[in-house]
């Protein structure tokens, strides 16, 4: 069967559009953003690390808040307006020139970047029927990819330059494609703002949803492999296999093509959570076939032979990235009430940050401190978090069906006469 690069017509396509404009901002800013601040702006490497782990954690909690306020307002119009403040945030970047402006921003940008992906969700799920979501979110990631892979290319050129102008002119370009982002995104059709069903219903319900909490919690763990390609296996190639340094680059492009071609065809039997369950518990068992094989690639081998060994491991990740990329969004989407979708994807998106402020600090200290037994306990750590979503997700919709018949039983009773 080919594979359909494209998503269908329609709303999705013009959900891609938006995706694309935005990756391609997105994959030159994080090429040059680290050393734009530590070389141009003269901010330490410690007090850039400090900034990220607390603008990450801000947005997380910020993102769930977004979410909600999608629901109730409207899930394009919220997405627009973010979409205007992470341009707005990056733009300050290129005015900034001390600690605290650069905490200030920093906050903004993830506090934006977070709602706006929680509002994206709440307009999916209001313009696309929930067979076809899993579906959407294949080709969602695909284009992510594409893009992200331009704006590195883009990235490079202002990295090859090495001059305060080309990583402005990075900023710059970053900056208009949130702005190019959002005027995409006003194409797509009203969805109207649900409002909350009881005057006492929590503002953040998703917070006392204790299954949904614990799912997101796995989900969250599941997540951490998303550091291993841009840090931990970095590290690891250089200081512990005698495999050649170009093998970063090669994994990263590896990775990078494998998820463009084939994710929306791993999404294809995902269709309940079910199959979802059981294509995270896959992916976990192959994550840990992943990992050790990495560990192996220490062996003592030759560069050939520890270069074509992580070649193996990266498509062993990739496949369980695919697998439990797919089964996530079709478990996230399920669980999560239809006048609530903004709010409880804003509070399962918190993954994603928790994964970039905790996961460089556990897997650095896991495996370049520890070597191959850190490898072999990630890989554990993978295997008990895949398996347990399984019976968290079942948690899960015990409790919408009890949620389903105490709604009902409240209802008065017809009057037959």
């Amino acid at each position: 069967m080919p594979i359909r690069i494209l998503p269908p017509a329609g709303a999705p396509r013009v959900l891609a559009a938006a995706q694309l404009s935005n990756s391609v901002g997105d994959g030159a800013y994080y090429v040059c953003s680290a050393l734009y601040f530590t070389r141009v702006v003269g901010l330490s490497p410690t007090r850039i690390g400090l900034c990220l782990t607390v603008a990450w954690a801000v947005g997380s909690v910020a993102g769930v808040s977004w979410g909600a306020f999608a629901d109730r307002r409207g899930p394009r119009g919220t997405a627009v307006l973010l979409a205007l403040a992470t341009s707005a945030a990056v733009v300050s970047f290129l005015f900034i020139r001390s600690f605290a402006p650069f905490l200030v921003a920093t906050c903004l940008y993830a506090t934006a970047q977070c709602g706006l992906a929680a509002a994206r969700q709440a307009l999916l799920a209001g313009l696309v029927a929930p067979a076809s979501r899993t579906g959407v979110l294949a080709h969602l990631q695909s284009t992510l990819n594409a893009g992200l892979a331009v704006g590195a290319a883009v990235g490079g050129l202002a990295l090859q330059y090495d001059t305060r102008e080309a990583y402005l002119a990075v900023f710059a370009l970053d900056g208009l494609c949130f702005l190019l982002c959002a005027v995409v995104l006003l194409r797509l059709p009203l969805v109207a703002g649900v409002p909350a069903r009881k005057s006492d219903e929590p503002r953040l319900a998703v917070l006392r949803d204790r299954p949904y909490v614990v799912v997101t919690l796995l989900n969250a763990v599941l997540l951490l492999r998303m550091p291993l390609l841009s840090l931990a296996i970095p590290l690891w190639i250089v200081d512990r296999t005698d495999a050649p340094s170009w093998m970063v680059s090669a994994l990263f492009v590896l990775n990078t093509l494998a998820v463009m071609l084939f994710q929306v065809r791993m999404a294809r039997g995902v269709t309940g959570t079910d199959t979802a369950s059981r294509a995270v518990r896959h992916s976990s068992l192959i994550m840990f076939v992943s990992c050790a094989v990495f560990a192996l690639s220490a062996a003592g081998m030759p560069g050939w032979a520890a270069g074509a060994v992580l070649v193996v491991g990266a498509v062993l990740q990739v496949v369980a990235e695919m697998q439990q990329s797919a089964g996530s969004w079709q478990i996230g989407f399920v669980l999560a009430p239809a006048h609530q979708v903004g709010q409880y994807q804003g509070f399962f998106g918190t993954g994603v940050p928790v994964a970039r402020t905790l996961g460089p600090l556990l897997l650095t200290s896991l495996l370049v401190m520890w070597g191959v037994p850190g490898w072999l306990l990630l890989g554990a750590v993978f295997l008990v978090a895949g398996f347990a979503m399984g019976p968290a997700v079942r948690w899960a919709e015990r409790d919408r069906g009890r949620e389903a018949r105490s709604r009902t039983s409240d209802r008065p009773a017809a009057v037959i006469g």
